[in-house]
């Protein structure tokens, strides 16, 4: 394993979090090497449906997850090496990650993941709040890659993320600093 994957940064401060994140007993914390376990798991849950009914023997598609878990650290090593790892926690459990990763022009969300039980709270849509308003105080665009078949991108359009690229099966989606977030998305961030 990479360690500069672990060159990390200060995290977003806590006063930027919403209030009802500390209400909720949520918090952002920079992410430790015990995370690991958790974040293949996180991993899994959030890529293994994709494989599930393709006639795969358990063992091998839990070993196909575990390879593809280590792509990823490692590609993220390579070309997000000074970013912010975040694990997201609920009353002190682990419940997701954010990535960010900042440079002079744009804000990258490398990564948002949350567990299946901790979706559909608004939880990423305040993530995303943050770093765009973040970016906004700087004059940063905030960018991020989607696969094009992930429902996450109907989020990212409400949020005001516009397509302008793809790669693959990933589309590039930024949002322009100083763009507002539609007022009906504010009661949904952070509950």
């Amino acid at each position: 394993m990479n360690p500069a994957l672990y060159g990390l940064v200060v995290p977003t401060p806590a006063s930027a979090l919403p209030d009802t994140w500390a209400d909720g007993g949520l918090a952002l914390r920079p992410q430790t090497e015990q995370d690991m376990p958790f974040l293949q798991a996180l991993f899994a849950s959030v890529r293994g449906s994709e494989f599930e009914g393709n006639g795969w023997p358990d063992a091998f598609r839990s070993a196909f997850l575990d390879q593809q878990f280590r792509f990823q650290l490692a590609h993220y090593a390579q070309y997000y090496a000074d970013a912010d790892l975040l694990i997201i926690e609920r009353q002190g459990a682990p419940i997701g990650r954010l990535y960010l990763h900042r440079s002079p022009s744009e804000h990258r969300i490398v990564d948002i993941s949350l567990l299946p039980e901790a979706r559909n709270q608004g939880l990423g849509g305040a993530l995303l709040d943050i770093a765009c308003a973040e970016a906004h105080r700087l004059g940063r665009v905030v960018s991020l890659h989607v696969e094009k078949n992930n429902p996450a991108q109907r989020l990212y359009r409400r949020k005001g993320f516009v397509q302008v690229g793809e790669s693959g099966p990933y589309w590039l989606m930024i949002r322009a600093p100083g763009q507002d977030v539609p007022a009906e998305e504010h009661t949904e961030a952070g509950t």
